[in-house]
């Protein structure tokens, strides 16, 4: 392309640029805004429930069957499940990329074939399958802070009026409350029941006879009858009262046994396994799971409408606490990140003013930033990408960047000013001339540095991708931009630093413009004498490289390496669990005291609590946990407001209750890899033995694992010690009674347990009707004295004469991860190590605790850091190679690139020896920080072989051609290098939500900028020298002119 013609058409320059932008600012319009893009693996939960059986008869009679059918359905990597008292469920994970409409589909088809082998009481009831992600999308409570509504009523205010609006808003995977739907409630007496000599068999026929919904049909249909008449069955009952006229029994002599007689009856809970508050104020908490795929953040939004409506609605004396949210932290990024955005702006336009010295010079970068930054966009928008933090990070990177070429077109055109230039037009053109190959080659390397990383699979790749893609577009609007309008600009608004009859102007911008180029040539003289240095010295190029490659070597294996770094996501989430066995009552008690010690930390704005469900372990009566909503990031701006220091807190506050565990973390960065941060481990039986030597094993290696200095803490909530009976049935005694073993089973199961056993219609739902004996009743063993079970005779017996009670120790819930008994085992590194040292410090304990038959694998966040920890390497290796390929066609050599190539070390050594130096993670964001570093390196030495090899075509010696190009080059490269540094500071030095992501990316930049440039300022030129030299004897130059004499300036 003829570039002249853009400084001839500078209309067509700013027409190109013009659309570019207004391209840019429709895409942004449409740009969807999310925290991450979709990486996590989509997941299908299968659910099932079984009133009243073991978490032993759960898994052996449900989780088993179902889960030999799902193993191996397509596109899944694993499966873990969960069974504990009176209900189970299945997670299956699937490949990244999987449609997770087809896996649910895929799941339902096996568990459609597993039903037939299920007991008859889980089919009743139905098995769920859903599609829906591990992490929760939004947590509120409804509570009373007058305390004017138990909570049965306002569990039920929320599954009546918010659950049903939530399930319809796309994106919602799951909502449940933490509550009980409403049930009438039949509480049997025991004693009046066997007076009567009744069961609860009988109960349960009565309802089916007379709680019964039917067709009678009509009167007068087709006929001559002027009215036609509909039958309607009165229907089921739905008042207690009505439910106590039921009739259980008529006797001959006109008496009446009626079911009032026999039970208490009121509408209360379906089950009362929760109880919850807020701020101390009776509530509930509602948790919603997310489907995979959907933009979260926009369903959130659309939550927080539904709830905002909500609220209008409620009737006085409730409220809603929105305790949970992903946008609370994406905002607040967000926030972070634009605020860094606009002070990496004003610091490069800054940069760019002191070494131009002119205000016009200045516009040209400037105006490029813009058009690169607001074109890319376009690009996002057209990709399919959304406006989230790796986008907007890769955007603040690309301020130092984006105005690298526009500022070498100015300072090209400024040295043709000082050389003697008179007309705008003509040293823009002669400028041009002399460095749009430069640029052209520059861009590409950069460009291509992020192929490779485009290609990668996994949450990794992602990263890379979005990072990556985002960068190479704004970059090569970025050239475009200085091949067009740059030049067009300079060619308008550039002036010589000349009045108008030739002497030099004598104001203030040219009176600093003066002192800062002496002081400037002054350094590049001392600049000169350290390249002539190296050029006569080899062994300090040589011990340059060797050094800068054995420390890279070292550092990368001397860095603590992770996946993620942790962030303060203004939310702390409390894991309670109690002594095994401790009733929902007693842990209440427990709730409530940490909830309230919790609520005085200063920091802390909400404590949302409930006891009955935990975070690792789910449901279960000795479990609880706290949502610890903290004050907004600008309120806790002090290094002891973050999220590790009220964490600390907690623990220093709650150590002193004794009755119970408790763990305090943070939420994961990343939505859809768990519940919370830090890593994530099963132990494995694979010899299938007791869970008691099970436990044994899972004890000798936690203990180990804890005694690691790696290890912060490693905890579980599993226990074998929950104290339970086994009871037996003696066949002898009930045949020779004449009592089946199965009335004696319904009976412990209708009294004891909880039987559904028909249907209420109240409030425009179905609700169950559900049959047990007062608490009272069943509170120890003594309490089978008063069951009894009638023979075919009618006479009755207590069940205790035929079953025999044993007390033993057993696990509440037991697990499985790819069909193996597990135990999941969570934690967090401690203080100065990363996961990835958690990591190797698990493995290394395993091996040398677990027996044979014993294996563990991986969870979460923790299973995919193992499986792309060790692409690094790789990854920048073919970044390396791809940069010398495009280098060797471009130079028609494969010797010239090595000047390019080997001066990179140096840089990347510098982003380690930093993060080493300030405690940093070798992990996504410093390694997507490295990758642009490499195309950035490449592209500053570009700028010196370019210009020394045009040098030494036009007859320079090889050492004058590589020194001329080093000073002619020093400027710009320190402009463009300084710029990117100083865009870079914002982000090193950030605080609040987001600063630990953005002190990884922008350590490692500056870092290896700093080092990395002013080794390749020495080491380039001699490394050109010695290139070109062999390259010479295999190919002598062709030089362009006869006759060429060295500058005797040089």
């Amino acid at each position: 392309m003829n570039l002249s013609k853009f400084i001839e058409r500078p209309v067509l320059a700013t027409v190109i640029s013009t659309l570019i932008v207004i391209a840019g600012i429709i895409g942004l319009g449409s740009l969807p805004v999310e925290q991450y893009p979709n990486i996590a693996p989509p997941t299908v939960m299968v659910r099932a429930t079984y009133p009243g059986a073991s978490a032993e008869t759960i898994q052996k009679s449900v989780i088993i069957p179902l889960e030999e059918q799902i193993n191996g359905v397509e596109n899944m990597m694993y499966i873990t499940s969960t069974a504990s008292s009176g209900s189970g469920s299945i997670q299956i994970f699937f490949r990244p990329g999987t449609d997770p409409d087809m896996a649910a589909v895929n799941v339902q088809n096996k568990v459609a074939i597993a039903s037939s082998l299920l007991p008859s009481e889980v089919t009743k009831i139905g098995v769920i399958t859903m599609k829906r992600q591990t992490s929760m999308l939004r947590v509120f409570s409804v509570y009373t802070p007058d305390n004017s509504y138990d909570e049965d009523f306002i569990a039920n205010y929320v599954k009546i009026n918010i659950e049903p609006r939530l399930k319809r808003i796309s994106g919602v995977g799951e909502a449940f409350t933490l509550g009980s739907d409403y049930s009438m409630r039949i509480w049997l007496k025991p004693e009046v029941m066997a007076q009567y000599k009744m069961m609860p068999s009988d109960i349960t026929y009565a309802l089916a006879e007379q709680n019964v919904e039917s067709a009678a049909g009509a009167l007068g249909q087709n006929s001559e009858n002027a009215f036609q008449f509909t039958l309607r069955y009165k229907g089921r009952l739905t008042t207690p009262e009505e439910f106590g006229e039921i009739v259980i029994r008529s006797n001959p002599d006109g008496t009446v046994l009626r079911l009032k007689d026999v039970a208490d009856i009121e509408l209360g809970a379906a089950s009362y396994d929760y109880t919850g508050a807020v701020n101390g104020h009776t509530g509930v908490q509602t948790i919603v799971m997310q489907t995979a795929g959907s933009n979260a953040t926009q369903v959130v939004e659309e939550i927080d409408a539904m709830l905002d409506e909500v609220e209008a609605e409620m009737p006085k004396g409730l409220a809603v606490a929105r305790m949970m949210s992903v946008n609370d932290f994406l905002y607040a990024s967000i926030h972070e990140v634009i605020k860094t955005l606009i002070e990496a702006f004003i610091l490069v336009v800054l940069v760019v003013y002191l070494f131009l010295q002119d205000i016009r010079s200045t516009l040209v970068p400037s105006i490029a930033i813009l058009v690169s930054l607001i074109g890319t966009f376009a690009f996002l928008a057209v990709a399919g990408f959304t406006l989230n933090i790796l986008t907007l990070f890769a955007l603040v990177l690309a301020i130092g960047t984006v105005c690298d070429d526009a500022i070498i077109v100015v300072e090209a055109v400024q040295a043709k000013f000082d050389a003697g230039y008179r007309s705008p037009k003509k040293a823009t053109q002669d400028a041009m001339s002399g460095i749009a190959s430069a640029i052209i080659t520059s861009t590409l390397v950069f460009m291509a540095v992020f192929i490779p990383t485009s290609m990668m699979s996994g949450t990794s790749g992602v990263f890379y991708t979005q990072f990556g893609i985002t960068m190479a577009v704004a970059v090569g609007i970025s050239a475009i931009n200085a091949l067009t309008l740059s030049p067009a600009l300079c060619a308008l608004m550039l002036k010589p630093y000349l009045t108008e009859d030739g002497q030099a102007k004598d104001n203030f911008a040219a009176r600093f413009r003066k002192v800062f180029n002496t002081a400037f040539d002054a350094m590049i003289n001392k600049y000169k004498y350290g390249v002539l240095a190296f050029i006569k010295h080899k062994w300090l190029m040589w011990g340059t490289l060797t050094i800068a490659l054995v420390g890279l070597v070292i550092l990368m294996n001397k860095t603590k390496t992770g996946m993620i770094p942790d962030e303060d996501m203004g939310v702390v989430l409390v894991n309670v669990s109690t002594a095994p066995g401790t009733t929902l009552h007693d842990t209440d008690k427990v709730m409530a005291e940490v909830a309230a010690r919790i609520e005085a930390i200063p920091q802390v704005r909400l404590v949302s609590q409930v006891a009955g469900y935990g975070l690792m372990a789910g449901a279960g009566p000795s479990y609880g946990m706290c949502i610890v909503k903290l004050k907004d990031w600008e309120e806790r701006p002090e290094k002891s407001d973050e999220v590790k220091a009220v964490i600390n807190q907690i623990y220093g506050r709650t150590m002193d209750i004794k009755s119970a565990q408790i763990f305090a973390i943070a939420p994961p960065m990343i939505s859809g890899y768990g519940s919370t941060t830090g890593f994530e481990m099963y132990l494995q039986d694979h010899a299938g033995g007791s869970i008691n030597d099970f436990y044994n094993v899972y004890l000798k290696y936690i203990v180990a694992l804890n005694q690691r200095p790696e290890i912060a803490m490693a905890y579980s909530t599993f226990n074998v010690n929950f104290p339970q009976y086994v009871f037996d049935i003696d066949a002898a005694k009930t045949k020779r009674a004449n009592i089946s073993s199965a009335d004696i089973l319904s009976a412990l199961a209708s009294y004891l347990g909880s039987s559904y056993i028909s249907n209420i219609n109240r409030f425009s739902k179905v609700y169950r009707v559900t049959m047990q004996a007062h608490a009272s009743d069943r509170l120890s063993p003594e309490s089978l004295n008063n069951i009894y079970v009638r023979n075919a005779k009618g006479e009755m017996a207590p069940v205790s004469q035929f079953v025999e009670l044993v007390k033993v120790y057993a696990p509440e819930s037991i697990s499985r991860f790819n069909l193996y008994n597990s135990i999941q085992i969570s934690g967090s590194a401690a203080e100065g190590y990363s996961t990835g040292d958690a990591i190797q410090a698990i493995r290394e304990v395993a091996n040398q605790v677990l027996p044979r038959g014993y294996g563990y694998d991986f969870g979460g966040m923790t299973r995919e850091e193992t499986t792309t920890g060790n692409n690094t390497a790789i990854i920048f290796g073919i970044c390396i190679l791809l940069i010398y390929l495009i280098l060797a066609a471009l130079y028609e050599s494969y010797l010239i690139p090595f000047a390019v190539i080997l001066a990179v070390p140096c840089g990347l050594t510098g982003s380690f020896l930093f993060a080493k130096f300030m405690g940093l993670e070798n992990n996504i964001y410093l390694q997507t920080g490295i990758i642009m570093l490499i195309g950035l390196l490449a592209k500053t030495a570009i700028l010196i072989t370019e210009y020394a090899g045009d040098r030494r075509r036009k007859g320079m010696s090889l050492s004058m051609a590589a020194i001329s190009a080093a000073k002619a080059r020093l400027r710009p490269v320190l402009m463009t290098v300084l710029t990117m540094v100083f865009g870079m500071l914002p982000l090193v030095f950030s605080h609040g939500a987001g600063a630990n992501g953005n002190s990884t990316l922008g350590t490692g930049v500056v870092g290896g900028m700093i080092i990395g440039t002013l080794a390749l300022l020495f080491l380039v030129p001699m490394l050109f020298i010695v290139f070109q030299t062999i390259q010479e004897k295999f190919k002598p130059i062709q030089f362009e002119t006869a006759e060429a004499k060295d500058d005797k300036n040089e």
